[in-house]
């Protein structure tokens, strides 16, 4: 099939043609920015030619060389026949207008806080983006997050934590990219521990929450992805636990924790019938981010 698309397409509306049909036929799971066959092969054939992801039209006619069809095919083939997710095979991921370098090594960027840091959704809990001096990303992955927040609050020094040295390296590349080496410095280690006796006015996670039942039913495009970012215990809440425990002591006086948990807010409300969780709206709901104060930690005994 590959040898003969290679053979026989020629224009990149052949290609896309031939992408959709790949994609219906391989029962793909879309969750990494597209939700259908079509737009996930028009980004994927734009990125590949280095072409403008919002201008399809113009190219759709576009006779393409041999080199360039051979690598187009090669493409689709592995996102049809090997389910990798299409931000490994172009090597980038957007949140919103910001583009990120990402590979194997980290997760692919995806977070409901990013839509808040866009939104100024904070704002309630923090008045004016300059009373913000530091700021801690746990878990940074990619740093993709880190450097919204570095946007966000340009008065702001950023610490980003992740355990893992292979996304450390991805994150350092996007942070070198936006030119935020000197706010941003990228610490490794577990959590908390390589920022003690630090305080912050804001800190941020996107940490693994994914439940073990969950973790077991992952579809295949997401076993691409380094387990150690996606899994968190029986419930999911293993890490979130760490943070909400130990969180006030790195808070200053009124500083705002914001964590996203996915689905699992039942869960996580059971567990702690003593806070007063502040639920953040997003798009798709607001049951999936969660604000708590240095003060709320405190008076929970926190």
């Amino acid at each position: 099939m590959y040898e003969a698309a290679r053979q026989h397409l020629s224009t990149v509306r052949d290609c896309l043609r031939f992408a959709v049909s790949r994609f219906n036929e391989a029962g793909l799971f879309y969750g990494h920015g597209t939700d259908n066959a079509f737009d996930e092969a028009v980004y994927l054939l734009l990125a590949t030619l280095k072409l403008p992801l919002d201008k399809l039209e113009p190219f759709l006619e576009a006779r393409l060389l041999p080199s360039e069809v051979d690598k187009l095919v090669e493409v689709i083939r592995k996102r049809a026949d090997e389910h990798i997710p299409t931000a490994y095979l172009t090597k980038e991921a957007w949140l919103g207008e910001y583009k990120f370098y990402v590979d194997e090594r980290t997760i692919v960027p995806r977070s409901f806080i990013a839509e808040l840091l866009f939104n100024e959704a904070l704002e309630p809990w923090i008045e004016h983006a300059e009373l913000v001096h530091r700021a801690l990303d746990l878990c940074t992955g990619s740093g993709c997050l880190a450097i919204l927040l570095a946007d966000a609050f340009p008065d702001a020094q950023v610490d980003a934590v992740d355990l893992s040295p292979d996304a450390l390296d991805v994150a350092e590349i996007n942070v070198a990219d936006y030119h935020l080496g000197d706010r941003i410095d990228l610490l490794d280690g577990d959590l908390f521990e390589p920022v003690t006796g630090e305080v912050y006015d804001l800190i941020i996670s996107n940490p693994p929450y994914v439940d073990a039942p969950s973790m077991d039913e992952l579809p295949e495009e997401y076993r691409h992805e380094p387990d150690m970012a996606l899994g968190s215990g029986e419930d999911g809440l293993d890490i979130t636990r760490k943070l909400i425990d130990n969180a006030s002591a790195f808070l200053n006086p009124r500083g705002v924790l914001v964590v996203e948990i996915g689905h699992n807010r039942d869960v996580l409300e059971a567990a702690y019938p003593q806070l007063p969780f502040v639920w953040l709206d997003t798009a798709s709901g607001d049951g999936f981010v969660f604000l708590l104060t240095r003060e709320m930690l405190a008076d929970a005994g926190l």
